[in-house]
Parts: C-alpha cells; sequence; structure tokens
C-alpha cells in the first residue's frame, strides 16, 4: 500500500532491491543506474527539501524541486505543484558556480606568489601613487617613464638603497609592481561582476548571496591594505626603507583569507559530500568528527605559522642565524638577543610590553618564534597521521582519512625542507618565493582534506530508510 503512494518512477528495479540492504548501500543501489549531473546537493550541513518535512511514512515523502544530487549521482524527485513551484528561485549554486569560484582561488594563489617575487626583488616601492582606476595604465611613452622616475627618486628606497639605478633598471621593478596590481584588479572585477549578478538575483538562498558579499569585502578591504602598507614604506623619516611588517602580515593574511574562502566555498559546491562514506560501516566513522576537529586545528595552526613568515619577511629576520636547527650554539639564541630595546619601548614599559614588542619588531625572537610554530606544525601534522592509521588498523576510520594524513605529511615535509634551504642558502629569490607558496599549499591540502571528510547529512540518510521501510 506505502508502494501506491510512491511516483512511478520511483518503481524501479533498482528501488526494489534497495529495499533488501541497508539503508546506507541501498542508497547507492537505487541510484545506480542513473547517471545525471550534479546540480542539487550543495551545502551538505543545509539540504534543501523545499518546503517538505520529512516523515516517517512513505506517503508524505519529502518533495524536492530538481532532485537531490550526490557527486555524479541523483534521486528523482517527485513533482512539485502548488506553492512548492517557487523553490527554483531558491536552488542551490550548480557546479559552473563552485569552478567559478575555484579559478578564481587560483588567481589569488597566483597573486600571492607574485607578491612574494614583489617583495623579494624590491619592487614593492616602485609605484609611489595609489590610482584604483587610471593606474591601470601603464607609463605609455618616455615623457611617462621619466615621470614615474622622478616620482621614484623621491622615496627613501632610491634615497638611501637605490641612488645608483638607471632608467632601464627601474622600469624592470615598476613592472613587477604594476603586473601585482593589475593582477589584483583584474581578480576583482572577475569575482565581483558575477558576485553582484548572483547576489541580486532571487535566485540562491540568502546563506550563500551573505558568504559571496563577505569574500567580495574582503577583497575590497585587500586592495585598502595593500595601499596602507605601501605607504608605510614611503614616509619621508624612514631610516629603513622597509614597509612595516605589521601591514604586511594584514597584506598576506587577508589575501591568505580570500584564497581559502574561495577555495572552502567552491569545494562545497563542487564536492558537496563524500558519497563513498556512506558505505561504510558507523563503526568506521565513529572517529570521524574528532578527526574533523584536529584538522581544524591543524589549519588555525599552519595559518598562525604563515602570519609568523610575515614578520620574518617583513624584518628581514631569515638573513641572520642561517643555521638549522642551531641559532648560534644553541637551539636558542642568547638571552640578551631575544628581548632588546625597541623604539616603540621605553622606560616605563613593562616586561609583558616588552616580551610582546620583542615577538613583533625584533627579528632574532621573530625568527625563533616562526621556527618554534613551524616545528609544532609538523609534529601535530606527523602525529596527526600516525593517530589516523592507528585508528585505520582498528577500524575505525575509513580509507581516505589515511590517504589525506599521507597527503598532509608529504605537504608538511615539503614545506620543511624549504623553509631550512631558505635558511641555508640566505633566502634566495626563488627559494623563499616558493616557500611561501608552500605555506598556500600547506592550507589548500588541508582545505581539501576536510572536504572530502564530509559525510552525507543525517537528514538525507533518512530519506534513504524511510525508501527501506516503504
Amino acid at each position: 500500500m506505502l508502494l501506491s503512494s510512491l511516483p512511478r518512477s520511483c518503481l524501479s528495479r533498482s528501488c526494489l532491491v534497495a529495499r533488501c540492504v541497508s539503508p546506507a548501500a541501498s542508497l547507492l543501489a537505487a541510484l545506480q543506474p542513473r547517471q545525471v549531473t550534479a546540480s542539487a546537493l550543495r551545502q551538505p550541513a543545509r539540504i534543501q527539501f523545499g518546503q517538505a518535512r520529512l516523515h516517517s511514512t512513505a506517503a508524505s515523502l519529502p518533495r524536492v524541486a530538481g532532485g537531490y544530487t550526490i557527486e555524479s549521482t541523483k534521486i528523482p524527485a517527485a513533482p512539485v505543484s502548488g506553492t512548492q513551484s517557487n523553490t527554483k528561485a531558491r536552488e542551490q549554486p550548480g557546479k559552473r558556480v563552485g569552478y567559478w569560484l575555484l579559478g578564481t582561488a587560483g588567481l589569488v594563489y597566483g597573486i600571492v606568489v607574485l607578491g612574494g617575487l614583489t617583495r623579494l626583488t624590491e619592487s614593492g616601492l616602485s609605484i609611489t601613487e595609489w590610482k584604483p582606476v587610471t593606474g591601470a595604465l601603464p607609463p605609455l611613452n618616455a615623457d611617462d617613464w621619466q615621470r614615474e622616475f622622478d616620482l621614484y627618486k623621491q622615496s627613501p628606497e632610491f634615497k638611501i638603497l637605490n641612488a645608483h639605478l638607471t632608467l632601464e633598471e627601474f622600469k624592470f621593478i615598476y613592472w613587477m609592481e604594476w603586473s601585482h596590481r593589475q593582477l589584483g584588479r583584474a581578480i576583482g572585477l572577475v569575482f565581483a561582476v558575477p558576485a553582484v549578478y548572483m547576489i541580486v538575483a532571487k535566485r540562491y538562498p540568502l546563506n550563500f548571496k551573505l558568504r559571496l558579499g563577505g569574500i567580495a569585502a574582503l577583497i575590497g578591504f585587500q586592495g585598502f591594505i595593500g595601499w596602507w602598507m605601501v605607504a608605510s614604506g614611503l614616509e619621508k623619516d624612514l631610516k629603513t626603507p622597509r614597509v612595516s611588517q605589521y601591514r604586511l602580515a594584514a597584506h598576506l593574511g587577508t589575501a591568505f583569507l580570500v584564497y581559502l574562502s574561495m577555495l572552502h566555498n567552491g569545494l562545497n559546491v563542487v564536492w558537496p559530500a563524500n558519497a563513498k562514506l556512506a558505505l561504510n560501516e558507523s563503526k568506521m566513522l565513529s572517529k570521524l568528527p574528532r578527526l574533523r576537529h584536529f584538522t581544524i586545528a591543524l589549519g588555525i595552526l599552519t595559518y598562525l605559522t604563515a602570519m609568523s613568515g610575515a614578520f620574518v619577511a617583513g624584518l628581514d629576520a631569515g638573513l641572520i642565524y642561517n643555521d638549522f636547527p642551531y641559532m648560534g650554539n644553541s637551539y636558542i639564541p642568547p638571552t640578551g638577543e631575544l628581548v632588546i630595546g625597541l623604539p616603540s619601548l621605553n622606560a616605563e614599559s613593562s616586561t609583558a610590553a616588552r616580551i610582546i614588542h620583542n615577538m613583533f619588531e625584533n627579528p632574532v625572537l621573530a625568527q625563533l618564534d616562526h621556527r618554534i610554530l613551524a616545528v609544532s606544525t609538523a609534529t601535530l601534522t606527523w602525529g596527526l597521521a600516525g593517530w589516523i592509521m592507528l585508528q585505520r588498523s582498528r577500524g575505525l576510520l575509513p580509507k581516505v582519512a589515511t590517504r589525506g594524513g599521507a597527503a598532509l605529511s608529504a605537504l608538511i615535509l615539503m614545506q620543511a625542507t624549504l623553509g631550512i634551504t631558505t635558511l641555508w642558502y640566505l633566502v634566495p629569490t626563488p627559494l623563499a618565493a616558493t616557500h611561501q607558496a608552500g605555506s598556500l599549499a600547506v592550507l589548500t591540502g588541508i582545505i581539501i582534506f576536510y572536504a572530502r571528510l564530509r559525510r552525507i547529512p543525517p537528514s538525507f540518510m533518512r530519506v534513504a530508510r524511510v525508501g527501506t521501510r516503504s
């Protein structure tokens, strides 16, 4: 009797077979013959079943506008009518939206690498004006080039470090900085135009629009921080012509947040859930929540390590103590070098203030902090990989966890090797730029690993159980 209340499209051989197996297996058994593009399941924690509610009888099965997709499989939807016909206006974003987010994230990755090269070639202060629109046009003739060069001659960097620079040499550092800014403008356009359309349209859910708006705000804020950082290196009274390490860390940190936000949301759309996890017994998934928590903690620690690297770069701290694991004759430099007098301190400064200021303004302590955080990140990663192998041997984690742990261990080993060799060889530009790119590669691996640990939502598994009982 319950079968008579189901849509005719569900009364197939696949659906009948599904009644005889477990809910998790019935899910894929019923769906295997059908091959449709993934477009409906987008956010596993917030599955939209139209305006229907889940019930325990077949007569009240959820009615889904447009169906429900897990990777390459799709559950056919019962026809909708009445007030449910307007659910199309709030459909989940399709895979093309996910690929757009991932592609834009790739551009952000590129600008992070280019920004590192711009800093390492000392090109970041070559353009001394902030022109968000008209600055997109480079100098077009000899007079324009001479004007830009004359402006640069007024900067502390030229007067203190580059007084010997010729116009032809200036053109190289100018093109580096101009390319960096131009790529930033391109990213803004590539993201903003589609994002504005999707935010204005009534097609997508509010929470997705809010995330797009948040990323757009971060991009705009990043442009402001970029000029704010450059302006700190153009101040007339500078004795050392370089940008503020605080503003450099803010600039790099915001770029990382933009990239990670795009990557995370893009993967949410393209990989809404790992359907293969549904085939595992419940015991094999028992440690999955804890593993996800460990992965989040590892991501936070990796981000903090990268930000400490920004202070090392801003203070040129990589040019001292070019050995590892020693710093001089010991693992820790002499105490007198760790807490020193700084221009930002005075005789009335407390001990806590002296330590905090030295952490961010003393090159020796900044490098030591980066080493400690880097070793902690590597230790946590390799410890997590060992824990994963142990739980896997006990049958408490699925196979995807083992592969992910191995991949993260390899990424951390690569990044640690790059960091150590960068120190040994006195921060050569190719190694230093690759080391900076490597930090973002590690974070990318963590985000992807977390995405592959997403289970099919419990609400969707209830649908499978209802279909099994019917």
